[in-house]
């Protein structure tokens, strides 16, 4: 089993939720997030005023699959969400030892 943890902006987060639906998860868990990455060049121009330490708002979404569904899942997500914009987000994939349910 694998965690795909995917961050996006905000505005994509119910389409990509709702285009992995079909595929065979067993759990999603969302989360509102702040942060930045490549951005920061962007934030810095603000200099040492009140921007300088701005994030930029994102939406986490963790995704539990079986091993076997992780490229379907990946390439869904980066067909829904992908703007060709700088910031378009990030996904990251873990594993999972030992799934505990209780």
């Amino acid at each position: 089993m694998k965690q795909i943890v995917a961050i996006v902006k905000p505005f994509l987060a119910e389409r990509v939720v709702a285009s992995i639906t079909g595929k065979a998860v067993e759990e999603i868990s969302i989360r509102e997030v702040k942060g930045y990455g490549r951005q920061k060049n962007y934030l810095d121009q603000y200099g040492e005023n009140e921007y300088s330490l701005a994030f930029v708002p994102k939406v986490e979404i963790s995704i539990w699959v079986q091993d076997e569904q992780v490229e379907g899942v990946i390439e869904q997500i980066v067909a829904v969400s992908r703007t060709g914009r700088l910031g378009d987000g990030k996904i990251m994939v873990l594993p999972v030892v030992e799934p505990i349910e209780f």
